[in-house]
């Protein structure tokens, strides 16, 4: 029976995993706009229910597989161990993930993940998801540092320089990325990048760029 259900669920995520990669490749083939999730469904050889059954949108046929990692900050934060300031949380996780050559940091050496992040960038509609998907983050994030007891505005300012220098960073590695530069090239560089980036706001803003 457990080898009969685990037969099951990997079917099932095949299934799922054939229809998004199906629904990415029509998209960057002829715009998000121009394609309907019929044509997705008879192109990855399911009904249209099913596809439904997988992704309760079309935006979320871009974008379910990834949108968990808008909560990446907060769960870093909420998981860390007593002792541990948000900061160093967050720098840990953030390194954790670059030696893991994580997706969703900019560092995968599979092209079809930076052109799906293009797609998003390209598409208004994908483009306010994913503000709105960020935004939602950081109300987490808030959240969870006003749960410990922080006050709302402290809370706010911190959540936003954390989520701020993430963003950064993996803005950085897209940006070489698409100079050619290889998923072990930049990581090779992101590490010590991070740690800067993450001394900074440590460290606070008091010394920086003062003008001669």
């Amino acid at each position: 029976m457990a080898e009969a259900m685990g037969l099951r669920e990997r079917k099932k995520l095949q299934t799922g995993l054939r229809i998004w990669r199906t629904a990415v490749e029509l998209f960057l083939e002829r715009g998000f706009d121009q394609v309907s999730v019929m044509e997705i469904a008879e192109a990855s050889d399911v009904s249209k229910m099913t596809v439904f059954n997988y992704f309760g949108s079309k935006e979320d046929l871009v974008f379910l597989p990834m949108e968990e990692h808008f909560g990446d900050v907060a769960r870093a934060v909420r998981d860390r161990q007593p002792g541990e300031s948000a900061v160093a949380a967050v720098r840990r996780y953030f390194l954790e993930m670059i030696e893991s050559r994580d997706p969703s940091i900019g560092l995968s050496p599979d092209p079809f993940v930076r052109q799906v992040r293009q797609l998003v960038m390209d598409t208004p509609a994908l483009l306010e998801r994913a503000f709105l998907a960020s935004r939602q983050g950081e109300q987490e994030l808030i959240k969870a540092l006003m749960d410990e007891g922080e006050e709302r505005v402290p809370a706010g300012l911190a959540a936003a320089l954390l989520i701020a220098v993430r963003n950064t960073l993996i803005e950085e590695h897209h940006r070489r990325a698409s100079e050619g530069e290889s998923a072990d090239e930049i990581a090779a560089a992101a590490v010590d990048l991070a740690h800067r980036a993450f001394d900074q706001v440590e460290n606070g803003l008091g010394g920086y760029a003062v003008r001669p």
